[in-house]
């Protein structure tokens, strides 16, 4: 199968870095064009526009930072839909307007899957992240075998639309976890607490969690560098909240993460990355958040292994 794939960024250049890692013939497309280069110099093809990779591939994969980069790319190549053709969409978007785009792809004969990922950069990079696949149960096992080049653990959730909807509720809580990780560990420091030690407790702990393994070493070592932004941090809880808003469930804490998240983007930019949270207690206390022993980056130490369906249970 000839893949398209359209977003080299954090998420959709690991990702297209995993199906060509693992021989898939790949043509890639990205308005950065040193991202296109890097592939291409690698064995890729230039796809040259989102228009001419649904043309040329049997399946094109968008990964793009916004429902407005994905509305745009959907409008240039839902002309070149037709039967066989299949549209991947491994953002983390908006359900309502995934469904649309959806409805429109199947009109034209073509096949629909929502398939974000969850997971953290780091597993992306080695083909080990999860992937949640909105679609029929014949489109998925059509498109299994691609996306166990990229995930580990894939799950088929049901019609498209559910992905999305899921893959926001899990942003969510990533998202509260992290908050609430930043207030313990600083209350732990201003208590005269060794914060290696708090790591270690946490994580020996019903405390523990996936975003302490992560995000809390990144935090200590001081690196604040998890390769995702406040944007898209509010992005994916806005998401949350509108759900919640269109389905009458009167929120307390979402909208509190909204406003501290622009509280966080106000003092470092919109585009800081999402762990610096931090920072907004560091300068409210005086403390350092910091600790020897953590490492500046994440490095995914499981080895590769070609990914399978999680069954659901019931």
């Amino acid at each position: 199968m000839k893949i398209g794939f359209i977003g080299l960024g954090n998420v959709g250049g690991k990702l297209a870095g995993s199906l060509q890692r693992n021989g898939v013939d790949l043509a890639v497309h990205d308005l950065n064009a040193d991202f296109v280069a890097a592939f291409v110099a690698r064995g890729a093809r230039d796809g040259g526009s989102a228009a001419a990779l649904m043309q040329d591939c049997e399946a094109v994969i968008t990964c793009l930072p916004s429902p407005a980069a994905c509305a745009a790319v959907m409008a240039e190549m839902l002309p070149h839909v037709g039967p066989g053709k299949i549209w991947m969409e491994m953002s983390t978007t908006d359900a309502d307007q995934i469904k649309a785009h959806a409805d429109a792809v199947i009109a034209a004969g073509g096949e629909a899957v929502d398939c974000p990922v969850s997971g953290g950069c780091h597993r992306a990079d080695t083909g080990n992240i999860s992937i949640y696949a909105g679609c029929t149960r014949d489109t998925f096992d059509r498109v299994l075998p691609v996306l166990t080049h990229m995930g580990r653990r894939i799950l088929h959730v049901g019609d498209v639309g559910v992905s999305s909807t899921l893959k926001v509720m899990t942003n969510y809580l990533a998202t509260i976890n992290l908050l609430s990780l930043c207030e313990a560990l600083t209350v732990m420091k201003a208590a005269g607490m060794d914060l290696g030690v708090t790591y270690e407790a946490i994580a020996a702990s019903s405390g523990n969690s996936f975003v302490h393994e992560t995000e809390s070493q990144l935090i200590l070592s001081g690196s604040r560098d998890v390769n995702f932004t406040l944007d898209l941090v509010q992005k994916d809880v806005g998401l949350f909240q509108k759900l919640a808003d269109d389905n009458n469930v009167p929120l307390e804490l979402s909208p509190l993460m909204i406003s501290m998240l622009t509280d966080g983007q106000n003092r470092y930019g919109e585009r800081a990355q999402s762990d610096r949270m931090i920072e907004r207690l560091e300068e409210a206390t005086g403390l350092s958040i910091t600790a020897a022993g953590f490492p500046t980056e994440l490095v995914d130490d499981e080895p590769e292994e070609r990914g399978y369906e999680v069954p659901v249970r019931g």
